[in-house]
């Protein structure tokens, strides 16, 4: 077959900014054309401050996030920097053997110090970044702007230091702060991630602006979700129960193809509890209303709680709807009778998902007729792989078997309770020392959504209470895997009226310190 010719060169502009686009995904931007319309484009400003030494100036005005100290923070990302680390041999478990890192000080030199050893190594990143109060903050890194570096930037005052305006908490310098502690922060992280590597980051105050910093960052194709995580417990601060906050998630490339699932061996509970069911020799419509109980109490993702109807092995098999999903084009509208009463169901507004053959073959229907007509408890019955209820009123369902499911999609959002207080108390003996930390729960959850190979790495530059740590180990022990993880924490001091500083914990990477020592113990007892 003679190949139909491109009456048309390459256009070696396009392929050229899709190869900058790549290492510099930061630096792509929109312009308008001459006739007014959007177009991809370089800024050649940010592209040039990338490969600078020295900050470069730049007025022009075009789409992007900007605040005062952007520039700064990205040639602070750039700049080296002549630190090292020390290995801490008196305050480690099984230094020698071990391969996952604690490690204690300012996160941003640490993650230019693990660019020399881990560049495009890490297979996933999170964070638990400190969200923006509107509040000064305190950081050993002093990434907040002081208050006269910021008006100087700004122009707010002039030679003799008199203030040009009032400088006010709205003013932007609380946002600016933050923006550039991410900002300088992530574009270092990306480096360290492998090429089908991901991040997620919890988030709350700053997502609006979170969003474009990790868009310029990672560039837009590569965002993959904002999910949503609903902790279940409302915080009324604004007239509102609140009760969910956001997880960005983002890919290195998303060229990389991936898929973002929920984990089956979580599902151990439920099996245990069919197995008692079954051999206790529980009626089949009690047993649904146990396992039910066994959902709302371990708070299950809706993917699974589908599976809420027991065939008489007791395995469990959920339905799903025939009907034409797409409301502006329309499936086959044929005539399906109904295995007891005979008298035709009700055909779909959209018409049928199924070819009519497709259906027959799922039915076990030959010439019309059902081979295999199996009466349910509740008065509905199976035909095959097709459940029809008592009477023809109600469409028929595909059905699934929970235990032919290979894999369900990760879901945007995500309902766990937020006991995380309540873990770190456990693991503690009763003692409270950390306020508001994640469940492990949830981490387990984004964990276990990628597949890891052998000496894969987790990385967490916001430790804190060290759940990443603890949901890493205890997932290796339910699947066996042998995940790796590099916490990074500032040994921020704690409160001294505070039950940890009273237990002898004076900063918060002592108390993330001897959580991975007792999580580890408790997890290799049990």
């Amino acid at each position: 077959m003679i190949e139909k010719l491109k009456m048309q060169t390459p256009n070696i502009t396009e392929q050229n900014m899709e190869q900058i686009a790549k290492l510099f995904p930061n630096v792509m931007t929109e312009t308008q054309d001459e006739k007014g319309n959007i177009q991809k484009a370089i800024d050649f400003d940010l592209l040039k401050q990338s490969l600078s030494s020295v900050l470069v100036d730049d007025a022009d005005e075009r789409y992007r996030l900007d605040w005062s100290g952007k520039k700064a923070a990205l040639l602070k990302a750039n700049t080296p920097i002549t630190k090292t680390l020390r290995p801490c041999r008196e305050d480690s478990v099984n230094f020698d053997s071990t391969e996952n890192v604690y490690i204690e000080g300012d996160n941003f030199e640490v993650l230019k110090i693990l660019q020399e050893s881990y560049l495009g190594k890490i297979k996933m990143i999170y964070i638990d970044p400190p969200y923006n109060t509107g509040k000064d903050f305190i950081y050993k890194d002093n990434f907040t702007a002081k208050k006269a570096d910021y008006e100087e930037e700004l122009g707010t005052t002039d030679e003799e230091d008199n203030k040009l305006f009032k400088n006010t908490d709205t003013n932007g310098r609380f946002h600016s702060d933050w923006l550039s502690m991410m900002y300088e922060r992530l574009i270092v992280a990306r480096d360290l991630l492998k090429e089908d590597g991901v991040i997620f980051i919890s988030i709350d105050d700053e997502v609006h602006n979170l969003r474009k910093i990790c868009d310029e960052v990672f560039g837009e194709e590569n965002f993959i979700e904002c999910i949503s995580w609903n902790k279940r417990i409302p915080k009324n601060d604004k007239g509102i129960g609140n009760i969910h906050e956001y997880i960005f998630l983002y890919i290195k490339n998303i060229d990389t193809k991936p898929e973002f699932t929920m984990r089956k061996e979580g599902l151990d509970d439920i099996y245990d509890l069919l197995k008692t069911l079954k051999n206790q020799n529980i009626p089949l419509k009690d047993a649904e209303i146990e396992v039910k109980k066994l959902y709302k109490k371990n708070a299950y993702d809706r993917g699974i709680t589908l599976y809420n109807s027991l065939n008489d092995d007791y395995k469990l098999w959920g339905k799903i709807n025939m009907s034409w999903p797409n409301a502006n084009t329309f499936g086959p509208t044929y005539e399906v009778l109904h295995p007891l009463t005979k008298k035709p169901v009700n055909i779909p507004d959209r018409g049928w998902r199924w070819k009519k053959e497709t259906f027959d073959l799922a039915a076990l229907r030959k010439s019309g007729e059902y081979q295999s007509i199996k009466k349910l408890h509740d008065g509905s019955v199976m035909c095959g792989k097709i459940w029809f209820s008592s009477n023809e009123n109600t469409q028929p369902s595909s059905i699934t078997y929970l235990d032919d499911v290979n894999t369900f999609l990760l879901r945007s959002i995500l309902s766990l309770k937020s006991d995380g207080g309540v873990e770190v108390e456990s693991t503690f003996e009763g003692k409270s020392f950390f306020s508001y930390p994640k469940p492990s729960s949830l981490l387990v959850t984004l964990l276990g959504s990628q597949v890891f190979h052998k000496d894969d790495i987790i990385l967490d530059f916001f430790s804190g209470s060290a759940t990443t740590a603890h949901a890493v180990m205890q997932l290796n022990a339910e699947d066996n895997n042998n995940r790796k993880f590099i916490m990074v924490q500032l040994p921020e001091v704690t409160d001294k009226k505070s039950e940890a500083y009273k237990a002898g914990y004076k900063t918060i990477a002592e108390i993330g310190k001897e959580r991975i020592r007792r999580a580890g113990k408790i997890i290799n007892d049990e």
